[in-house]
């Protein structure tokens, strides 16, 4: 190539002309693997937990067990933010391929330490570790596909990625299913399920599992590139050359690059400011900030509820627990349909229109529920909308949370508004579970839905993104 590659507006005029997703399939593969792990250690304690209370806390019952679950839920997205407000703006100074490694070994410690413990008090601790490691893995991988993808892909990159998020769900909850609770004939469960007198550590071997899928996480990450964005803000520029060299050369390969634009503005030294400062000194992210925050705040107190507590909280309203199991783990179905349809959608509308959809489905499939009552299949059905309806949206809110925030600080910015913002999660499930058993199963699901429908509204008042380019909307 003739033009000079050592000047950091060049760089990253090279980078926005590369149409495609410009890493090698493998790589899709890498990330998602990790990330199959991380939603798989979020949902595996959804059916399992009935389990683990009666096991680890004496006199738990199933109905019971809702009383139990808000705390580790509430403590591990308390270690979320304690995770992702500590190794975010680590990524943002040494890099992000380095964290991803730290991050998925925390999140694996924490998975292996959970399996092996004694008391109620060591198994909050334990998803306590585990949360430090995932809500900073979440950080930095979504700040790292937003940083790698094509700008008219950001969105479809990221739900690819999210696609394992789902298959990781899926695994987790009807792994649960099939572990940890008793045989029972469909459709009130599964009757080749585990769960009985002579087979109660169940709920521990999930854990195991999820320490082994840390440990493949981990191995595979090591062949990952920096970000060249990143290299470009540390002042790093022959090695950013050579990451965007191979990536240039990748996408030509499908199809020639179209010639390089006017060199963009380089954005400001990354050692002018820590992250933090970076966003809190500066109004428009600040401004920015506040807003995500409150909608990821609100957003997530619907997506935990029925993310972690879906099972606890049918069998408060009166489901048998292999019932309650069985269709929590159909609904993960929707899921993965969730992930599906924002890969191939997500770049068809605003980020923030995604919002109000999401809600609105989330509230229709609760009603569903609610209506089936003693019809198991039409709680299937509805359980499969409620869990297409708060995934749909999230990855497409991932993408413009990490837009939303410029390089030198981006992973940092994201772990503020998604890393305190999990704490919604937490606070929903100690506050919403044990009103449970004194609600109707349509005002349940109305209560929990109607927090995403408070974030839509929220949303509605951020910047527009789409196809933009990250310095533009974020110098």
């Amino acid at each position: 190539m003739s033009e000079p590659t050592n000047t950091p507006g060049l760089l990253l005029a090279r980078i926005d002309r590369i149409p495609v997703w410009a890493l090698p399939s493998l790589f899709s593969g890498i990330i998602g693997i990790g990330f199959l792990f991380t939603f798989y250690d979020i949902f595996d304690v959804n059916v399992s937990f009935i389990q683990t209370c009666m096991q680890l806390v004496p006199g738990c019952t199933p109905p019971s067990s809702a009383q139990y679950i808000g705390l580790p839920v509430l403590l591990s997205l308390a270690g979320y933010v304690i995770g992702t407000l500590f190794f975010s703006p680590l990524a943002d100074r040494a890099g992000r391929r380095d964290l991803l490694l730290i991050t998925m070994v925390i999140t694996g410690i924490g998975s292996l330490l959970t399996a092996v413990v004694d008391s109620y008090t060591w198994f909050v601790v334990a998803r306590t570790i585990t949360g430090i490691g995932i809500g900073a893995d979440l950080a930095i991988v979504n700040t790292y596909i937003g940083e790698m993808a094509p700008r008219d892909g950001r969105a479809r990159y990221t739900s690819m990625i999210f696609i394992f998020s789902a298959l990781g769900a899926v695994l987790g909850i009807w792994l649960g299913l099939f572990l940890t609770t008793p045989p029972t004939p469909l459709p009130l469960g599964l009757p080749f399920a585990l769960a009985g007198e002579s087979f109660g550590y169940g709920w521990r071997l999930m854990y195991l599992i999820g320490g082994a899928l840390a440990l493949i996480g981990v191995m595979l990450r090591f062949q990952l590139p920096e970000s060249p964005r990143w290299l470009v803000s540390r002042g790093r520029l022959e090695e950013a050359a050579s990451v965007i060299a191979d990536m240039e050369a990748r996408a030509h390969a499908i199809a020639p690059l179209p010639p390089v634009a006017e060199p963009v503005a380089p954005p400001p030294a990354a050692d002018q400011a820590l992250p933090y400062a970076a966003i809190f000194h500066n109004r428009t992210y600040r401004n920015r900030t506040l807003l995500l925050l409150a909608m990821w705040f609100c957003a997530y107190i619907t997506v935990y509820a029925f993310a972690v507590g879906f099972t606890t909280l049918l069998s408060a309203l009166g489901y048998p627990p292999p019932e309650a199991g069985l269709i929590t783990a159909m609904g993960t179905l929707g899921f993965v349909l969730a992930a599906v349809v924002a890969y191939s959608y997500g770049e068809r509308m605003e980020r923030k229109t995604w919002v109000p959809l999401a809600a609105a489905i989330t509230l229709a499939g609760g009603v569903l529920v609610a209506l089936g009552g003693a019809a198991f299949w039409l709680g299937v059905v509805g359980a499969m909308v409620v869990f297409f309806g708060f995934n749909v949206w999230v990855p497409i809110a991932y993408t413009w949370s990490v837009e939303s925030y410029p390089t030198r600080a981006r992973t940092t910015g994201f772990a503020l508004v998604d890393g305190i913002g999990h704490l919604g999660g937490g606070v929903g499930m100690i506050v919403i579970a044990p009103m449970i058993p004194y609600l109707s199963v349509l005002s349940a699901m109305l209560l929990i839905g109607g927090f995403l429908v408070v974030a839509a509204i929220i949303a509605q008042f951020g910047l527009s993104t789409k196809d933009r380019l990250l310095d533009d909307i974020s110098p």
